[in-house]
């Protein structure tokens, strides 16, 4: 095997022996979809617990990874999780990246954000430019040790775009560097490598990946259109922000349950009074009902099938347990909750920033409900 992680597994190499049992007709053993995910899951939250958790906060005080961890990273082939075979990627789709996200985000969403170096971008130059545009620009940012794309979203900040050209300011990036901006509007998409300037930040949540102030005075190198492939790229984008949001809930809630049941008051475990009790079930269904959306959507991507309205529901369902799950986690952990020495501060501070990605809740409501009302008006025709 080329590299190992701590478990002694290179996720990479073992998949591709799993689609080679697959097709041995000498094999009785039936090796299926969802095992080979389980190996990626199981290896991949092995990872997060083991490498990234005893580090998170020396992760934001530097504003970036080790270069140990990014290469213990890449040893485990995530890198080319959903690059084709053809260019030396293990071919998974959406589900196995949603998976890969939340384990991630569960010790670390900001880590997730900075060992991934191509990001949310990716799927927009997959849905435009497929192969082609996958094999020109993001095969040399995953073959490099530090380059970095950014996704901006045109009508997340004040761009100007005409004559082959894109100016203007985005305001926050989770990245203290761009070496590839991908830009994604309503029917269309671009590419800049040039003219790309960061001023630090000191940003609030995902402190791990960095922050900075992007200027853009580039010529665009690549550009395309359509409204079908800026929709697809959007719902992806959505479950990949989705997916990392959700990992910080799962812990957050995981954390808090663990800490009420040793935290006594009035004689009991706080977790043994029945209004916390009722809290903590709450955030537990919040959080594994987002989940269940999530997982639906990047299943019925994978089969071929539009998931749109699906991936829009599923963002605001995240973003809405976060809105429970931040704030009673914090409360239950009472002035616990608001220092360093808990993650639930750091908890808090990451959902309220990852909800405000992927062109925020308010669009994702908008697009939902747009498409339930005319699934309705198709009915009653």
């Amino acid at each position: 095997m080329a590299g190992l992680d701590a478990a002694g597994v290179d996720i990479l190499f073992v998949w591709k022996q799993i689609n080679e049992f697959r097709g041995c007709p000498a094999m009785t053993v039936d090796f299926s979809r969802d095992e080979g995910l389980e190996i990626v899951t199981n290896t991949v939250g092995t990872f997060a617990r083991e490498k990234l958790r005893p580090k998170i906060r020396s992760f934001e005080t530097a504003k970036q990874v080790t270069e140990e961890i990014a290469s213990e990273f890449d040893a485990l082939g995530l890198p080319l999780l959903q690059l084709p075979e053809t260019l030396g990627g293990a071919s998974l789709g959406m589900l196995a990246r949603v998976l890969v996200n939340r384990e991630l985000a569960k010790a670390d969403a900001g880590a997730a954000i900075a060992l991934d170096r191509i990001g949310p971008a990716f799927h927009v130059l997959q849905s435009f430019g497929g192969q082609d545009a996958l094999q020109r620009f993001v095969l040399p940012i995953v073959q490099s040790k530090d380059q970095r794309a950014v996704l901006v979203l045109e009508e997340e900040c004040p761009l100007v775009i005409g004559d082959a050209r894109v100016a203007g300011t985005v305001a926050w990036a989770p990245t203290g560097r761009a070496d590839l901006v991908v830009g994604l509007g309503h029917d269309r998409a671009w590419v800049a490598t040039k003219g790309i300037e960061m001023r630090a930040l000191r940003g609030a949540g995902l402190r791990a990946a960095g922050a900075a102030e992007l200027h853009l005075d580039s010529p665009i190198e690549a550009e395309w259109s359509g409204r079908d492939a800026a929709n697809d790229a959007l719902a992806k984008i959505r479950l990949h922000v989705a997916s990392l949001l959700v990992g910080v809930l799962f812990d957050a809630t995981e954390f808090s349950r663990s800490y009420g049941m040793e935290r006594v008051a009035f004689g009991r475990p706080v977790a043994h009074h029945q209004a916390m009790a009722f809290l903590m079930v709450d955030m537990q269904t919040a959080v594994e009902r987002a989940w269940l959306l999530i997982e639906d959507a990047a299943s019925q991507m994978d089969a071929g099938a539009s998931a749109n309205d699906l991936a829009a529901a599923a963002f605001v369902e995240a973003v809405e347990a976060s809105r429970l799950i931040g704030p009673n986690g914090v409360q239950i952990l009472g002035g616990h909750g608001f220092m360093a020495d808990f993650p639930m501060e750091k908890a808090m501070r990451e959902s309220r920033t990852l909800g405000l990605l992927a062109g925020g809740i308010d669009r994702a409501r908008e697009d939902a409900a747009t498409r339930l009302v005319q699934q309705r008006v198709e009915t009653d025709a």
